[in-house]
């Protein structure tokens, strides 16, 4: 049975994806890459702290979860950077190629 602090918690987590849908959807292309620059910082600091708790896991489930935490916010932090540069390729001129 589900207690009502789950029910919180997954309310919070909706409410936190529906905002953030909103959010971005709203936000100007040329705004894109300065707005992913400053996500990528976020997923930084979250995989900061994922990694922290991967290093307080006393058990094996939080060893697991923890290292699911760890993958999934460096593959965030890596995608981010990778699509930030291929943006900001876009912006180049011809002359800047090389």
């Amino acid at each position: 049975m589900i207690d009502g602090s789950t029910i919180a918690y997954l309310y919070i987590v909706m409410l936190a994806a529906f905002t953030g849908y909103e959010i971005i959807k709203s936000v100007p292309v040329i705004l894109h890459t300065p707005l992913m620059s400053g996500t990528n910082f976020v997923h930084g600091i979250i995989l900061i702290g994922a990694m922290i708790a991967l290093g307080q896991a006393n058990n094996t489930t939080e060893q697991v979860l923890g290292f699911l935490a760890v993958l999934i916010a460096t593959i965030n932090v890596v995608g981010g950077y990778v699509v930030t540069e291929r943006m900001l390729e876009m912006f180049k001129s011809e002359k800047t190629h090389g």
